[in-house]
């Protein structure tokens, strides 16, 4: 059986982080000194990706639609590093059924609510929703062992119900129920979360990246994956007396719901 970590040291799991976002994610907590945990649906992946991270980093298989996959990664993190303090549920997919080239706008007039594909819908929340929830579930025992436990969700301001209510936002012709609605359900998800801990100290938030250059959308982004790690890793950073509850993006501060 492998050596457990220094308990001293404190352990963030971020899920989908062998690329984009959830790399520089990885990159930068590991840069304040905690060990890291890559989760990666291809190990292989997870490995490589961790070796690009200067500091205590390591690859996990982890799956977050597989429930035998996310058991065996709790199970590993519990044997193998004994804790569990930081919990990133960055996974997710913003598409299956767009076709190459597919412009953001194109694939939105084809998923409106009367013309999209339910599988299409089903898919990307079983990533962005329902994986979200299952890591919660699996990863939540050992996150209660720890002293100040934080949970962060990585949504978007797509998801945002009051911006896209308003006629002038100008990303509302792009919200549909695949991957905006998507990240609804997962500020709903981050609000029954901090509610469900507001009585343990476990902190539990959720934070908008912005429109970042990732393989989520073709590399179409406007800002670079340290912007869009910035808010996640400043709320992962967060002491014991930190909000819970909140909906942030690192320069537009609170994000309305």
């Amino acid at each position: 059986m492998p050596e457990r970590a220094v308990n001293d040291k404190e352990v963030a799991l971020i899920t989908g982080a062998n690329q984009g976002i959830g790399l520089q994610i990885a990159k930068d907590l590991a840069s304040h000194g905690m060990t890291v945990l890559v989760g990666s649906r291809n190990l292989e992946r997870g490995v490589a990706a961790a070796e690009t991270i200067e500091g205590d980093a390591h690859a996990i298989q982890l799956d977050v639609t597989d429930a035998a996959s996310i058991a065996a990664a709790a199970n590993r993190i519990r044997s193998e590093f004994g804790r569990l303090d930081v919990l990133i549920n960055n996974a997710a997919i913003s598409n299956m059924g767009a076709r190459p080239g597919m412009t953001v706008e194109e694939y939105a007039r084809a998923t409106r609510p009367s013309n999209v594909s339910l599988d299409e819908v089903r898919a990307v929340w079983e990533t962005n929703v329902f994986g979200v929830l299952a890591v919660y579930q699996a990863m939540l025992p050992l996150l209660r062992e720890a002293p100040h436990a934080r949970i962060v969700n990585v949504s978007s301001g797509l998801g945002s119900l009051t911006a896209n209510s308003d006629p002038n936002c100008p990303y509302r012709q792009i919200f549909g129920p695949v991957y905006p609605a998507s990240k609804t359900a997962l500020n709903a998800m981050t609000v029954a979360m901090a509610i469900e801990l507001e009585s343990t100290g476990i902190r539990v938030n959720a934070v908008a990246p912005g429109y970042t250059r990732t393989n989520l959308n073709n590399y179409s982004g406007t800002e670079t994956v340290e912007q869009g790690a910035a808010e996640a890793v400043r709320v992962a950073l967060l002491g014991s007396d930190g909000p819970t509850g909140t909906f942030t993006h690192a320069q537009l501060g609170t994000i309305p719901w």
